[in-house]
């Protein structure tokens, strides 16, 4: 007679299943899926289940049953625990991502916009996207950047700016003139730019691509922080033309630009941004260290915003791949389905906005002065025998505005020159070839309604965020900054001697934000 181990009652001979090998592996099968509820809440229901039963109080039939059976669910639950403690970590896939990495990879012989994006995610991602940035194992001469940053940041914000130039100047002057020290005695230049041409050659022993992207981004923030000095930023900063930068963060700059295909001397969204956030989702190099709660909550919030669309817009991009390559071999269905999962995406993305671009999450009153302008830039250097001015960080550089307008077939915003000055090269790649591959002209009328339809709900989400993002926007450009001229960090400074007021000087950024929306069709 076969006794079987269930849940309401208790019946057990431990030889026979020893005998059948078969009984194992059926237990295993029908224990694994309970195997991922909490393990003290299936024991508890188990044990309950077996009271209930009514077993024969004090027999040792009873015990032997009990002892078998705590015995037979047990082993199947920690061998099958066992098994996934010792998984490696890469494995793991919180994100549901592995699996479209591994699949862009094999696509990327079948089409130009899978190995693009495969190559996104492979090379600047360091196999993820957003792009991992590894800030704890560096070379060892790479290792002092982090210090310094961390070692002088509580000098850069000023709790009360002043409107005094000379106070303002002497401030700025000291916080440039420690970093100098920290960095000309403990950084050796040769053996960065060593490091810095290894990578270049394609050794990337030399740095691993995810340390490699935290450096990019720590080199970014330094030269920013030197750049201005103090913050809130102030109006002789702004009046600045040209920064003598020193060598420990001039001389591996260009080999970071290079590396990623950019061309400005001020940072980027990529770097100054996105590879902030270490492979535990944790912002490394802030900027108003010892702050009230209301500027570094502000902070953390608008900045966390830009890194948690990424998040959400990568599964997007898959599905425009996807929806491409569908439509290209005529499986109308199947590109349907990927553009549905698009217009969900896309409205849950947008979420991000609508949720953290509000007066309790980022305050109209600090971000202006504090979140906002370190990200500027606003200075140049002579090229060939001309002055040439460069810009900051700016929201139209975010990869999944520029990627859905690409894949609506909208031209671009930016200009050639500010592509590629800001814009890392294998993002500008992937814009070019979704708005090549925009299939919107080739629908055929009645056949393709269904997929006409979708992108439409697609536009339209992202007319009705444009709307709503200038209504947002504008309430934290007007706030007062009696320190400093009107500038954007996209734009530098706006404000003229012949400028009126604040209004007047943010028109030409609310034309173009009006522009934009006329455009999205």
């Amino acid at each position: 007679m076969s006794y079987i181990v269930c849940l309401g009652t208790v019946h057990c001979v431990v030889v026979e299943v020893l005998q059948d090998p078969g009984l194992w592996s059926s237990l295993g099968a029908m224990i694994e899926p309970i195997s991922n509820a909490p393990l003290n809440m299936y024991l508890q229901m188990s044990m309950l289940r077996f009271a209930f039963s009514k077993p024969r109080n004090g027999s040792p039939y009873t015990a032997f049953c009990i002892v078998a059976f705590l015995a037979v669910l047990l082993f199947p639950l920690g061998v099958l625990s066992w098994r996934k403690l010792r998984k490696p970590n890469e494995d793991v896939d919180e994100t549901g991502n592995l699996r479209k990495y591994q699949d862009l990879r094999v696509l990327k012989n079948q089409h130009e916009t899978a190995a693009i994006l495969s190559d996104l995610v492979d090379k600047d991602g360091a196999g993820a996207w957003p792009p991992k940035a590894n800030h704890d194992s560096w070379p060892a001469a790479l290792k002092p950047y982090k210090d310094i940053y961390l070692e002088c940041v509580p000098l850069l914000p000023a709790a009360d700016p002043s409107t005094d130039d000379d106070v303002n100047q002497e401030r700025r002057g000291r916080y440039r003139s420690l970093m100098r020290k920290l960095l000309q005695e403990r950084i050796n230049v040769a053996e960065v730019e060593k490091i810095m041409k290894a990578t270049a050659a394609g050794n990337w022993d030399a740095c691993p691509r995810d340390a490699y992207n935290a450096v990019y981004c720590c080199v970014a923030v330094c030269r920013h922080a030197y750049r201005w000095g103090t913050i809130p930023v102030v109006k002789v900063a702004q009046l600045e033309k040209i920064v003598e930068f020193p060598d420990a963060l001039n001389v591996p700059w260009p080999y970071l630009q290079r590396n990623f295909g950019v061309e400005a001397d001020s940072g980027n969204n990529t770097a100054n941004v996105l590879h902030n956030f270490n492979e535990q989702g944790e912002r490394v190099y802030k900027i108003n260290v010892g702050m009230s709660d209301i500027i570094t909550s502000s902070e953390d919030a608008f900045f966390r915003m830009f890194y948690d669309l990424e998040v959400l817009a990568f599964p997007i991009y898959y599905d425009m791949v996807r929806a491409i390559l569908f439509f290209e071999k005529d499986n109308k269905e199947m590109c349907l389905r990927h553009l549905e999962s698009m217009t969900l995406r896309v409205r849950h993305l947008l979420t991000v906005f609508y949720q953290n671009l509000t007066e309790s999450r980022v305050s109209h009153s600090v971000w202006l002065s504090y979140v906002q302008g370190f990200q500027g830039w606003g200075v140049g250097r002579m090229i060939d025998g001309e002055y040439v001015k460069f810009d900051g960080l700016s929201g139209n550089h975010v990869l999944f505005f520029q990627a859905l307008d690409a894949f609506l077939g909208m031209d671009r915003y930016l200009f050639d020159q500010n592509m590629d000055r800001y814009i890392p090269v294998n993002q500008r790649e992937l814009c070019i070839s979704l708005k090549k591959n925009c299939f919107r002209k080739q629908l055929d009328g009645e056949k393709d309604v269904a997929i006409e339809g979708e992108i439409r709900k697609i536009v339209n989400h992202l007319k009705v965020f444009r709307v709503a993002h200038r209504a947002r926007v504008m309430p934290y450009l007007e706030q007062p900054a009696p320190e400093r001229l009107t500038m954007t960090a996209g734009k530098s400074v706006l404000e003229t001697p012949s400028t009126k007021d604040t209004k007047e000087a943010l028109k030409v950024l609310d034309d173009m934000l009006v522009r934009r929306l006329k455009e999205t069709v």
